[in-house]
């Protein structure tokens, strides 16, 4: 475990593992723990980078919350990776960990070798970019009047979406691993409700109505691979990993699960990264 101060804030990250860097970026409510889980499948192959996000969990802002960008958080990554890394590394994000993985291959691909973008919530790239502009509008003013609550379902009523990070929660979690959670869960699961209200109400506005550098990803060195589940076609985040990877020239990759398969499927995806970010 370590600490990394960067401008603005401080980042809590873990490293286990050995070999080849592989950052692992959340999305979300979910910080490192969230991905405790694959990073152990993982770390008999890559030295395995996660971290609690700016504003997230035990990486705490040095001032007082304020609408968050992805430029911010792909810097952030890109100092994590400095610090840990000594040569370019892998790279993998869900949802907006996504988005912040693609921000970090436009800005700093001397940094990057490869990025699976898992179902980034791309949403100014759909054809209804307008419908979700709106969106966007009525979660900030449903903040707001509100505050987290009436902002976070306004915001899952208009995504439609069954399952995954931005709704993860502590029941949802337990029954899927069908055991009692430990106190270490119970730790985290209440860590991601702390983390709901700087979800809604500071990453949502700013990071739904972000739009990456196509131009500067297709012409980067990385190799990007866009990423969909296989459970959760039509939703929101999936049909924008398509638009991606059309935009890129390139096909979208099917990983198993839905927007959050990276939990209750880890050792699939974990098979499927090791396919992605091979060992030289």
């Amino acid at each position: 475990m370590g600490k990394l101060d960067v401008p603005g804030a401080s980042l809590f990250y873990e490293v286990r593992g050995s070999g080849p860097v592989l950052l692992l970026i959340c999305g979300g409510i979910y910080d490192a723990a969230g991905y405790a889980g694959l990073a152990d499948l993982l770390a008999d192959r890559y030295t395995v980078v996660t971290y609690d996000r700016r504003g997230n969990s035990r990486s705490p802002l040095d001032g007082p919350p304020e609408r968050q960008r992805v430029e911010t958080h792909a810097d952030d990554a890109s100092l994590l990776l400095a610090e840990v890394a000594d040569g370019p590394a892998h790279v993998f994000g869900n949802s907006s960990g996504a988005q912040i993985g693609l921000e970090l291959a436009a800005r700093h691909p001397e940094q990057v070798r490869a990025l699976v973008a898992h179902e980034p919530p791309l949403l100014t790239l759909l054809p209804d970019a307008d419908h979700w502009e709106a969106v966007m509008a009525d979660v900030e003013r449903a903040y707001r009047d509100g505050g987290a609550g009436p902002a976070m379902g306004t915001f899952g009523a208009a995504l439609g979406m069954g399952g995954g990070e931005h709704e993860g929660s502590a029941e949802q979690a337990s029954a899927e691993q069908q055991q009692p959670p430990s106190p270490e869960m119970l730790e985290m699961f209440a860590r991601f409700e702390k983390n709901t209200e700087f979800f809604v109400g500071y990453e949502v506005p700013g990071f739904g109505r972000y739009t990456p550098d196509v131009d500067a990803l297709r012409g980067s060195s990385v190799r990007i691979v866009p990423a969909a589940g296989e459970e959760s076609a039509g939703e929101p985040p999936h049909r924008a990993a398509l638009v991606l990877a059309e935009r890129l020239g390139t096909s979208a990759e099917i990983y198993p699960g839905d927007h959050g398969g990276f939990g209750p499927h880890a050792a699939a995806f974990a098979a499927r990264l090791a396919e992605a970010f091979p060992v030289e």
